[in-house]
């Protein structure tokens, strides 16, 4: 007996010894578990509970002076897959495509994005979801690991082809736009292609946000656990004034053109029109390339910004550079005067003035104010390229215009130096001929209202579009701090005085654009460029008229004028391609837009009504394709024409 309870009791306690060594590991395990490995479990419990993504940020909005929308932001419902919620990504978007289809340029763009992000950055699988999209994916969702629908925003740009230009469009960013910025590559971020939305990306992009969402076993989402909202970007705002800028462009209507309207004092744009142009809006969703052929093979250009980057021959609006390089000089006298028989010949060449009966003995006022080419071939002549590109660039010609635009050009005033870097050699020609703005000269439309609110203030003025960042005004919207140009008061005098002439006085060159403001008085000068050679013979003939000419090959007409003369505020440039002639195409249209301006006043600050109907006798002149003007008269009283230029 005692021998059997001995062997019971050596059994049982082996039992207990394995017994208390198996709760022994166990209790270790559950140690571990709990106390060792708790926190790390606890996060991988929670990380099947819940989702955490980041949020791109809202993009900053864009205003005019008076805080009228120019780019906005509106909702749109987006397919967002994540990628660490799905074991077989390719199933899943291929069964998304049979739900929502997908082209060969989403599964392109679907593929790079899930190379380039983590898995915890969510992909795009499909942008402007319909509302039966939302409703088949939602009774798809158990078989869509991963996917879910997201609200997101879109870039609205209400007035479309109107500010286009200016302030640009956004696009999806490519890959190197990720591999600079990683942040970029969350669904629905976009990047600034071109306009204020390029320049002002830093302002405008924002910071990006978060979001957390408990969901169930099969990554369905139950609810939202925690958002922290991102940082929206800046609002900018704009010197253009909206209102001012559609009504530049109904004068312009169809004509392939620009203009440009600017504070004189202080460089403020207030319209700034380049025609044709596009829809911005077309970009964000992707431009198709039926769309994009359509644009790029247009030989209207409309994706080009002529105001910024349209390079012409100035014609006579160049005449008043010159003018102030030879009172500067020294070489010529506001008093000097020279005859003028129609002709001017140099070295064996004969230049024709446009006026082929000629001008008589004329000064620099009349100069300016018959627009004489034989005139300021003399002038020039004396002068000398040096002088004239060095006054030309004071001015704000021939130099890059520091405005808040990409893709800005900057015009050519050429010299000797120039020719010959260019592997050319430099003749007295080519100098009377850059006299009148034909030759090797170009400008910019922008460069031209630059020159002219140089003109009319004294001041050095800078062009701005940029007026304040989150109600942050700019340091440039004062015009107090604008340092003068380098020229003396009455050199200035003089050319103001010509240009007074050219619009207000008897047989002036452009009395088309009188005013017919009581009591207001505007300056300008009349530009034609040549795009082609005319021949002596030709001209010498008497029956050359450029309107007969097919439209491509019309010389281009230009007007630069400012106003109110005695206490100069604004300054307008309107180019018109293949318009013909400066005073009878553009100088109408610059009358109509300064009438328009000096009415609405925008840069009073004060939010103007309802612009008022223009003038009943103030009809705008036909487009040039469907021109039916008459032919050019040739006295001594006619308007600047374009037959210029040498001829052998």
């Amino acid at each position: 007996m005692r021998s059997g309870r001995g062997v019971f009791t050596r059994r049982a306690l082996l039992v207990m010894a394995v017994q208390a060594g198996v709760l022994g590991v166990l209790g270790r395990r559950l140690y571990n578990l709990q106390v060792v490995d708790g926190g790390h479990l606890r996060q991988l419990a929670e990380r099947n509970r819940t989702s955490k993504r980041l949020l791109a940020p809202a993009r900053g909005t864009v205003h005019d002076r008076f805080g009228v929308a120019l780019a906005d932001n509106k909702v749109s419902w987006r397919a967002l897959l994540m990628p660490e919620e799905t074991t077989d990504i390719p199933a899943v978007i291929e069964r998304f495509s049979q739900i929502v289809p997908l082209d060969e340029h989403d599964r392109a763009r679907i593929e790079r994005d899930l190379r380039h992000v983590h898995k915890y950055v969510p992909v795009t699988l499909h942008e402007f979801l319909s509302w039966d999209d939302m409703a088949r994916i939602e009774l798809n969702a158990p078989s869509l690991p991963g996917v879910l629908v997201d609200v997101g925003s879109t870039r609205l740009y209400p007035f479309r082809d109107l500010t286009a230009h200016i302030v640009g469009y956004v696009a999806p960013p490519n890959e190197e736009d990720v591999a600079k910025d990683t942040t970029l590559s969350l669904p629905g971020m976009r990047v600034g292609r071109a306009g204020i939305e390029q320049t002002q990306e830093a302002s405008l992009r924002g910071e990006p946000g978060s979001v957390e969402m408990e969901v169930n076993a099969v990554g369905r989402v139950i609810g939202e656990i925690d958002r922290v909202e991102g940082q929206q970007g800046q609002d900018v705002r704009l010197t253009l004034d909206s209102v001012l800028q559609q009504q530049v462009l109904d004068r312009l209507e169809d004509r392939v053109a620009s203009a440009v309207v600017m504070d004189c004092r202080n460089g403020e744009v207030m319209a700034m029109v380049s025609t044709p142009s596009f829809d911005p809006s077309l970009f964000d969703s992707g431009v198709s390339h039926a769309q994009w052929n359509e644009w790029a093979s247009d030989p209207r250009t409309p994706l080009v910004d002529k105001a910024v980057s349209g390079l012409y021959p100035p014609g006579s609006t160049f005449k008043p550079a010159v003018a102030l390089a030879a009172l500067k000089s020294g070489s010529v006298t506001a008093q000097d005067r020279f005859n003028c028989p129609g002709y001017y010949d140099l070295g064996g060449v004969r230049f024709h003035c446009w006026n082929r009966w000629g001008h008589g003995m004329i000064n620099m006022r009349e100069g300016l104010k018959f627009s004489c080419d034989v005139y300021f071939y003399e002038v020039a002549r004396r002068c000398g390229m040096d002088p004239i590109k060095a006054v030309g660039n004071t001015m704000g010609l021939g130099v890059r215009p520091d405005i808040e635009l990409p893709h800005v050009r900057s015009g050519v005033i050429p010299t000797p130096e120039w020719r010959q870097k260019h592997g050319f050699h430099w003749n007295g020609g080519d100098t009377v001929n850059a006299g009148i703005g034909q030759g090797f000269v170009q400008v910019t439309p922008l460069e031209l209202a630059t020159y002219t609110s140089r003109i009319a203030s004294g001041r050095n003025v800078q062009p701005h579009l940029l007026r304040a960042t989150n109600d942050q005004l700019s340091a440039m919207a004062s015009d107090e701090t604008v340092p003068k140009v380098d020229l003396p008061a009455e050199f200035l005098d003089v050319v103001r005085g010509g240009m007074f002439a050219v619009v207000n006085e008897p047989h002036g060159s452009a009395p088309k654009a009188r005013l017919d403001l009581p009591g207001i008085q505007m300056a300008g000068k009349t530009g034609s460029a040549q795009v082609r050679h005319v021949s002596r013979a030709l001209r010498e003939s008497g029956h050359f008229n450029s309107m007969n000419l097919p439209w491509e090959y019309r010389p281009h007409a230009l007007f630069i004028c400012f106003a109110p003369y005695d206490n100069p505020k604004y300054a307008v440039a309107v180019i018109v391609e293949h318009g013909n002639a400066g005073a009878d195409e553009a100088a109408p249209l610059a009358k109509l837009i300064m009438t328009d301006t000096l009415l609405r006043d925008p840069a009073s600050d004060v939010r103007p009504a309802a612009p008022p109907p223009p003038p009943a006798e103030a009809q705008t002149p036909s487009a040039p394709a469907e021109a039916s003007a008459s032919a050019p008269t040739e006295s001594p009283v006619a308007d600047d024409q374009p037959e210029r230029g040498a001829t052998q």
